[in-house]
């Protein structure tokens, strides 16, 4: 796909670095996970949210959890856990790309 010359990739050298680029550039971390707080359409995203998902059998450690500004999560049927990681993220990038453009759009 031809879509990399749409998107600007930063890679960074550590965590930490990682951190300090968030600091600077004013961004909240907004972690996806089935033990969030709110769930994901009662969350108010915000422009240039940062959205970090982990693995799928172990999700993100501990340490990065708590760093994370908000948690939210997909609300799941019981006896339902969760769905695939790709498929989670990009629900809470649809969403919150619905919420942005709904407030950026001009009444009709």
């Amino acid at each position: 796909m031809d879509y990399l010359a749409a998107v600007r990739l930063a890679r960074h050298d550590s965590w930490g670095a990682f951190e300090a680029w968030l600091a600077a550039a004013g961004r909240r971390l907004v972690l996806l996970s089935t033990r969030g707080a709110a769930p994901l359409w009662d969350f108010s995203f915000r422009p240039y949210d940062v959205l970090l998902v982990g693995r799928e059998s172990a999700g993100v450690p501990t340490n990065i959890a708590a760093r994370a500004d908000a948690v939210v999560k997909i609300p799941m049927r019981t006896p339902l856990r969760s769905l695939n990681v790709s498929v989670s993220a990009g629900i809470a990038l649809a969403e919150a790309t619905r919420q942005l453009t709904m407030r950026a759009a001009p009444p009709a």
